[in-house]
């Protein structure tokens, strides 16, 4: 794993604080994926294998609604999209299609089962992080219900035939 991969990782929010010889370790039994523009690294609905960590190119967040992908959110290399899969283990709560050819690493949940082996209060750090980000986008979710409750309509979002 080169060092650019290390330093990326260190800089997301999930991997904050986690110590190098520690990102070695996970990495090494992570697979890398590559999907092309267009292609979908997972649908709504899917059953939930594991976090991706977006390594380089660019996806959009889509949920379907009467029969139309709307847009949440796009995501770039360093950010991660999946995680409730480590926390939930429920189906696919939306879409990610590549905007861009893409690589990224699949962290799944055996990965992690290995991580506590290997050090349960790295293990420990990393599960507070994937809680903070998932505390971090629902706090960005009851702000937009909010504003929508008090304004009478949601912002607009581009919409996407599915």
């Amino acid at each position: 794993m080169s060092a650019a991969t290390i330093e990326l990782l260190q800089s997301m929010p999930i991997f904050g604080a986690i110590r190098e010889d520690t990102l070695r370790h996970l990495v090494a039994q992570v697979r890398e994926v590559q999907v092309t523009a267009g292609a979908h690294f997972f649908r709504e609905g899917d059953a939930a294998t594991g976090l991706f960590v977006l390594e380089s190119g660019r996806v959009e967040v889509l949920k379907a609604w009467q029969g139309r992908d709307h847009l949440l959110r796009e995501l770039g290399p360093g950010d991660c999209f999946g995680e409730m899969a480590l926390m939930d283990f429920g189906p696919r709560s939306a879409s990610v299609r590549a905007l861009e050819d893409c690589t990224a690493l699949e962290l799944c949940p055996e990965h992690l089962q290995s991580l506590f082996d290997y050090d349960p209060v790295q293990f420990a750090l990393v599960q507070m992080n994937l809680g903070r980000e998932v505390c971090r986008r629902l706090r960005a979710t009851d702000e937009l219900l909010f504003q929508a409750e008090m304004t009478g309509a949601l912002p607009a979002a581009p919409c996407h035939t599915a």
